[in-house]
């Protein structure tokens, strides 16, 4: 059986990030990925993908400067983020935070991202193999203190075994093999909590192409729309890139049931017809006929640009809307990035979180010991983790009348403090109706401070 010192499932931003730390340490690392076809990426790489944008905080999370990156990887210089209203918006040019990147952030080329990640792990000497479907994994706890057998045993679907001492999961949201790992240390059935269906979002974008004077309007701004559509943490989003091409794309709970929706009718992108929730492609045609359509014909004047994306400039993939589960790292375990629920529908993906979780987990692999995991990527991440899980809360219920509340007492919040940071400030000075959005938003950060954000603890597994 050939042998490894660390064997990661999964080639995507948390995969390469841990077998690029690990081997950087010394350790062989092997990176298993199944690969799958994209019209933007010659050859096959991970399925994993999102919106692609980072703010200037987010740079030093994930603990790689753009200038690292090669020119093509970073497609537009972010100036502000847009949230959009019925009725209200709010822009934000700071999110307050201190950041080694001067700008406030940038759009990037997902599938480009993630070859230069992979390139990046292998120039430090660890292997990527593609075609690499993982099957299951076989663990022996008691083979950790033998020196000829290995701890992890890695079946893949070729027939193939390959024996590691440790073992990292970095299969995205929908924890393909995840989920079967971690069911064999765990009292009860881990779909009941973790099943994708129930705690998972879908998103859906297309590239396309805009009127060069409209291009100018957008570039440098990520804007979303909240509380034109329903469901929790659902909106529709635009990115701008390079050459005048945006990814329109947006974000919805799976399995939403048109008839559970309440007032319907002041959804915007809802029609009094519709029968079912519209599929992704009917919303994005919806916002741009609102947005532009009494000036322009959409599909002459927005082409969908076929060389990019998955599959004919469009694509679709799962995001976590789950909080964030703890390791069986005692077991020489590592989940790490969108399987561990780091990522976050609410704010759009999460590859800053998921390149340093993986980083960490294949630094303490290398090392040697794994049992430090789940405190590190707490110390890591946890600020992060906490605003967004904080702020999911709030506006779980939201409609688009609450939506238009919160940005104008938001608004009122920023002009006095600019950033994050204006919601952990209750001045009364900003308004009532401002105070209590941050009062609330204090209590809430607070109900889930030092890890009470996981929702799977260390101490839940049976080793």
């Amino acid at each position: 059986m050939e042998r490894v010192d660390v064997a990661i499932v999964g080639g995507g931003p948390a995969g390469t990030a841990a077998a690029h730390a690990a081997a950087s340490a010394g350790a062989t690392a092997v990176v298993f990925e199944k690969g799958v076809p994209r019209a933007d990426r010659q050859g096959l790489g991970p399925d994993s993908t999102d919106a692609a944008g980072i703010l200037d905080y987010w740079v030093d999370i994930m603990g790689i400067d753009p200038d690292e990156m090669p020119d093509d990887v970073v497609l537009d210089i972010l100036d502000r983020a847009e949230f959009i209203g019925p009725t209200e918006s709010l822009t934000l040019r700071s999110t307050g935070i201190d950041s080694s990147y001067d700008e406030f952030g940038y759009t990037f080329h997902r599938a480009k991202f993630d070859d230069w990640m992979r390139s990046r792990a292998e120039d430090a000497g660890a292997e990527y193999r593609v075609k690499a479907s993982v099957r299951d994994v076989e663990t022996d706890l008691d083979a950790a203190d033998s020196a000829d057998d290995p701890r992890h045993v890695v079946r893949l679907a070729n027939g193939e075994d390959i024996g590691a001492d440790f073992l990292i999961l970095a299969d995205g949201p929908q924890r393909t093999v995840t989920n079967k790992v971690l069911d064999k240390y765990l009292s009860f059935d881990i779909t009941d909590r973790l099943a994708a269906p129930k705690v998972n979002h879908i998103a859906y974008q297309e590239h396309r192409e805009f009127p060069p004077e409209l291009f100018d309007e957008v570039d440098g701004a990520i804007k979303f729309w909240w509380g034109y559509m329903p469901g929790h943490t659902a909106y529709p989003w635009i990115f701008p890139n390079d050459n005048n091409v945006c990814r329109v794309g947006l974000t919805m709970p799976i399995g939403l049931d048109i008839d559970e929706v309440k007032d319907r009718d002041d959804y915007k992108l809802l029609r009094p017809d519709d029968e079912r929730i519209p599929q992704g492609r009917e919303y994005i045609r919806r916002l741009l006929e609102q947005e532009y359509g009494d000036e322009y014909d959409i599909d002459e004047d927005f082409p969908i640009v076929e060389d990019r994306g998955k599959t004919k400039g469009t694509e679709t993939y799962a995001i976590s809307s789950t909080r964030p589960i703890d390791s069986p790292a005692k077991a020489g375990i590592a989940v790490t990035g969108g399987a561990m629920g780091s990522t976050s529908a609410f704010h759009e993906g999460g590859d800053h979180v998921a390149v340093r979780t993986g980083a960490i987990a294949g630094e303490l692999a290398a090392a040697g010991d794994m049992s430090e995991y789940n405190e590190r990527w707490k110390d890591a991440i946890g600020d992060e983790i906490l605003r967004n899980v904080a702020m999911a809360e709030i506006v779980h219920d939201y409609g688009p009348n609450d939506w238009d509340k919160t940005f104008k007492a938001a608004r009122k919040l920023l002009a006095e403090d600019g950033g994050y940071t204006a919601f952990d400030t209750a001045k009364l000075s900003a308004g009532f109706s401002a105070a209590k959005l941050a009062t609330r938003y204090k209590k809430t950060k607070l109900k889930y401070r030092n890890g009470k954000y996981v929702q799977l603890k260390e101490s839940e597994y049976t080793l």
